[in-house]
């Protein structure tokens, strides 16, 4: 009896193992520590979706980072294990470090596209008074489910950034602040023409841009990014090392997405959130 008893205690703790081994490799290492909740909301006929992030066993936070990513923009969340496993855009330099940002104080929210736009968040509805109510509204639900939240940034990568400025410049009086990543050059050659002329100084609110000097994409140039900071007396954040990237310049696994310096470039804009200088400097 009591070998048998032995036996069916073995089995029970082989299939426990089995079964939280079976769910630790559905988590993807890029939600790795977190807590994610997915939100929808019905609007404009549509779905806006959203995943909140917070680190696993702390309260949730009172300050709201909003992720907005690159092209296409298009999120298309699919969750299981209380985590988002799978996106179209996983390898999106937001989505794939925003674990580095959530903390004690610091939640992450990651914006969907609108389900009406389809598979590419076009340039001119992130530019759109749509994509502003949409982006506001999803974030309005993100406060209401976590009432402790008190301050929220806008955080953009590459196309992102159409949306992180148009956004910022309508919504101040509930933003803290807004940092800009790899942002578009609208005058570059077959870019995206919405930020041409933009008035950066139309957003009275703190903002930063965060670039790598050698960022390959075309619409990306540093050397405009810094112009548009010095015009604009914004901190620029410089960002630079590692290098022997190949493939598509404008992809996010190179120095366009930061490869090799996502920690360090999420770390910096932790800093910055939780309440040090926006100043201009080098990492």
């Amino acid at each position: 009896m009591k070998i048998i008893m032995q036996r069916k205690m073995a089995a029970i703790f082989t299939i426990l193992l089995l079964s939280c081994s079976a769910k630790a490799q559905l988590i993807p290492p890029n939600a790795e520590g977190l807590e994610e909740q997915l939100i929808e909301l019905t609007i404009d006929g549509g779905v806006q979706r959203g995943v909140m992030s917070k680190r696993i066993d702390q309260p949730p936070g009172s300050k709201l980072v909003v992720l907005l990513p690159g092209y296409p923009s298009v999120v298309r969340p699919e969750m299981s294990n209380g985590v988002m496993v799978s996106s179209p855009l996983a390898g999106n330099f937001l989505i794939r470090a925003r674990r580095h940002l959530a903390d004690d104080q610091v939640m992450t929210l990651l914006v969907d596209c609108h389900s009406s736009v389809g598979d590419i968040c076009k340039p001119e509805y992130q530019a759109s008074e749509a994509r502003y109510r949409h982006v506001k509204a999803i974030i309005d639900a993100a406060k209401i489910k976590v009432p402790s939240i008190r301050q929220v940034y806008l955080l953009s990568t590459s196309a992102g950034s159409i949306s992180s400025a148009f956004i910022a410049k309508q919504a101040q009086e509930y933003l803290s602040g807004v940092i800009h990543t790899a942002s578009i050059d609208p005058t570059a050659p077959k870019s995206y023409p919405q930020l041409t002329n933009f008035n950066y100084a139309a957003i009275g609110i703190p903002q930063a841009f965060i670039h790598h000097t050698d960022d390959p994409c075309a619409i990306t140039q540093y050397s405009y990014i810094r112009s548009v900071a010095e015009k604009y007396k914004i901190p620029l954040i410089t960002v630079a090392g590692v290098s022997g990237f190949t493939g598509n310049p404008c992809a996010a696994n190179t120095q366009h997405g930061f490869k090799g310096k996502e920690i360090v470039v999420m770390k910096h804009i932790l800093k910055m959130v939780r309440g040090s200088l926006w100043i201009s400097e080098e990492i």
